[in-house]
């Protein structure tokens, strides 16, 4: 395998993880990605490219630009990609993602807090979904709050602000009932 396959992706959409404070407007806002600070200041040992996709709410992400990330996903050379993305529709893309049937791991991950502000889940789930791309078979997960999702079995819990896991018949998914983040 050539050296690129060998390394990984992370492509960057937007989303809460990205997302900075604008004391002037008084609004949160995209200027540039953090990733490139994150991953100096963690020491970071794997290769690693960054890609600068989107920089888009979730909320406001049509169809077009659920292929685009897609049509990325499909176009990288690397085997193993990492999808920084907004929670509110990161399964929805996933689902338009998983549809390629590509023989990659690709992991979403994203933030409820943004990394600029204190307290931010951002540098946590990130970390997640390194050593997840590094360890599962190819496929399309999402990674949150320290538990490892298949795209098709997880739900955003609004009320709750969580990632909760389901079986394929819609029931919830209890301690020790096979979802990969939870402990038996």
């Amino acid at each position: 395998m050539d050296k690129i396959a060998d390394g990984l992706c992370i492509v960057t959409t937007g989303g809460t993880f990205d997302k900075i404070y604008d004391e002037i407007r008084g609004e949160l806002t995209f200027r540039r990605s953090h990733l490139p600070k994150i991953l100096k200041a963690a020491r970071c040992a794997v290769p690693v490219s960054v890609k600068r996709l989107l920089a888009l709410d979730s909320l406001n992400m049509e169809t077009s630009h659920r292929k685009k990330i897609a049509d990325t996903c499909s176009s990288r050379p690397e085997r193993r990609i990492i999808v920084t993305h907004g929670t509110d529709t990161m399964v929805e893309t996933a689902h338009v993602v998983a549809a390629r049937k590509l023989d990659k791991v690709i992991v979403f991950t994203g933030a409820m807090v943004p990394f600029a502000l204190e307290n931010s889940d951002a540098v946590f789930n990130l970390g997640c979904a390194f050593t997840a791309v590094q360890l599962l078979g190819p496929g399309v997960y999402l990674c949150m709050s320290g538990k490892v999702f298949s795209y098709d079995q997880v739900r955003k819990n609004k009320e709750l602000g969580i990632f909760e896991g389901f079986s394929l018949q819609s029931t919830p998914v209890t301690e020790g009932s096979g979802d990969p983040g939870v402990n038996a």
